[in-house]
């Protein structure tokens, strides 16, 4: 079993802003993969579906960002998950929009809900997908800017990241992190 976890923070307030594009990502996945309806369980929005024979969790925190590794520790000790078998989809301002990065380990690089995966893990050991949602502009303050929606004029972009973000997920649960480092990065 896999589990795929979106980051974002719950509520109409935060549809379509910046900070929710690991929500739209799992969006996408469960249209594709025709996931079961989800339910409310680990303070997260969960559902299950198949790829490639392969059992998937589709985890949406519903803690707010900033203590996103609070569902996540509980969805991965009650369904007895590695580290291994988890991949984090999430936003990242530092990267221009549209660009994806897939890593098996490492910091959290200022993203929050990474920050508190790994503190409530104890482990930076587990792969994450970050979709470059910036830069950031001059003018603006980075906290604002994850939280604003974005412009009529990016939604074509946005919508092909979020497909090629899926697509990226279903290599990495099909040929793991270095292949899909390899094509997609």
């Amino acid at each position: 079993m896999k589990m795929i976890v979106g980051l974002g923070n719950p509520g109409n307030k935060y549809e379509d802003t910046r900070h929710n594009i690991g929500f739209e990502v799992l969006g996408e996945l469960s249209r594709r993969w025709q996931a079961d309806s989800p339910r409310d369980k680990h303070q997260a929005l969960v559902s299950s579906a198949s790829y490639q024979q392969e059992k998937v969790l589709l985890v949406a925190p519903q803690t707010y960002m900033n203590l996103s590794g609070v569902s996540v520790r509980l969805a991965t000790d009650f369904f007895k998950l590695q580290t291994s078998d988890l991949l984090v989809t999430c936003d990242d301002f530092n990267l221009p929009l549209g660009m994806l990065r897939t890593r098996a380990q490492g910091s959290a690089g200022g993203q929050n809900g990474l920050d508190n995966i790994i503190q409530q893990l104890g482990t930076q050991e587990f792969a994450r997908l970050r979709i470059g949602i910036g830069p950031v502009p001059e003018h603006y303050n980075a906290a604002d800017f994850v939280l604003s929606k974005f412009a009529k004029s990016e939604r074509d972009d946005v919508d092909q990241t979020v497909r090629r973000a899926a697509d990226a997920v279903e290599c990495w649960i099909a040929k793991g992190t270095t292949e899909t480092m390899n094509q997609f990065n």
